[in-house]
């Protein structure tokens, strides 16, 4: 039986970070596979021209975008398989609407593998920030002292506490599965999301606002779209109570840096940030200084097993695809809008 041909772009470099070795031999097993080389610096005019006879492109970060010229010369292909994240620099709207849908091309995208780091990262801070783990071993390391008098020997951990997540993305979802040996309660706040599968994830739905004034815990996992743009603000933060920590591992722009500045210089609340805007954030800028906020420099999506997990999804997409399955983590055009 002949096997399905599939232009590999990524460069080798970003296959060994995301594919196995034995899971990249399974592909190469499977189809037959044209490879890009280490040296290779793709184009959409290099795309376009080298398109043609070729059942399935696997991409990957910094891939090319597609052009109409790319699609008018793939003759045969049936499925674009994205080894990374987000899918909108690969295929801007307007494309999409005039040439992805109307030959019902299906894109995969690995943004679920991504997901399982972001959520690890997630409830990570969850836990260290609240008991205070920087703060304490800081101290040891720094003075004689066995205990810091000003850090309070008790609190409120994660155990117990009700933790708001603003949007059921991809990665909230998994951070919903995480958290449930914690016994705790789960506010959401995503006009889009269903009664259905609000009851079917176990949350309940709250407006924003008062996710801010009832939440222990506040992570932000919201898309970088229009409609998200500075969401929250001077009015959330206001509404934290004293104790409260704020998570925002999605994109910075959904945070209003200049009214999180005020708010955190009080004291009151803390902060993780994995995201900022700009990226990275000046070296004077006073985020970096408070003693509240600690700031990592976009970490939370690495991980090998995430990693890994991006290769694994990808192959059997190209699997399901060829063997006239459904293929899961497919780009549902209808919701192109809300994506990240």
């Amino acid at each position: 039986m002949k096997r399905p041909k599939i232009l590999y772009v990524p460069p080798p470099a970003h296959t060994a970070r995301v594919f196995r070795p034995e899971t990249y031999e399974r592909l190469c097993r499977r189809f037959e596979v044209t490879a890009s080389r280490a040296d290779e610096r793709w184009t959409s005019e290099m795309l376009a021209q080298r398109i043609r006879d070729y059942d399935a492109v696997v991409t990957g970060w910094g891939s090319p975008a597609f052009t109409a010229a790319a699609l008018e010369n793939a003759d045969r292909l049936r499925i674009v398989a994205h080894s990374a994240g987000s899918i909108k620099a690969l295929f801007p709207r307007e494309l999409v609407d005039a040439c992805v849908v109307p030959r019902g091309l299906t894109v995969f995208s690995a943004n679920g593998a991504i997901a399982l780091n972001v959520a690890e990262y997630t409830v990570g801070a969850m836990i260290m920030v609240p008991r205070r783990f920087v703060e304490l071993m800081s101290a040891i390391r720094v003075s004689d002292a066995w205990r810091d008098p000003s850090t309070p020997p008790n609190a409120l951990y994660l155990r117990g506490a009700t933790v708001g997540l603003v949007s059921a993305s991809t990665v909230a979802r998994e951070v919903i599965r995480l958290l449930r040996p914690f016994d705790g309660r789960i506010l959401v706040y995503d006009p889009y999301l269903s009664e259905r599968d609000a009851g079917r994830l176990d949350v309940e739905q709250v407006e924003l606002d008062a996710l801010f004034e009832r939440s222990d815990i506040v992570s932000l996992h919201a898309p970088s779209i229009p409609a998200t743009r500075h969401m929250v603000g001077a009015q959330q933060l206001a509404r934290l109570r004293d104790g409260t920590l704020l998570i925002n591992t999605s994109r910075g722009s959904v945070l209003d840096h200049e009214a999180l500045t005020r708010e955190a210089g009080t004291g009151r609340f803390r902060v993780v940030l994995d995201v900022t805007e700009p990226e990275p954030l000046p070296a004077d800028h006073p985020l970096r200084r408070l003693p509240n906020v600690f700031i990592t420099p976009h970490t939370s999506g690495a991980g090998a097993y995430g990693y890994f997990r991006i290769g694994d999804m990808t192959l059997e997409a190209l699997e399901a695809c060829f063997a006239e399955r459904p293929v899961s983590g497919a780009v549902d055009w209808s919701r192109y809008d809300l994506l990240a």
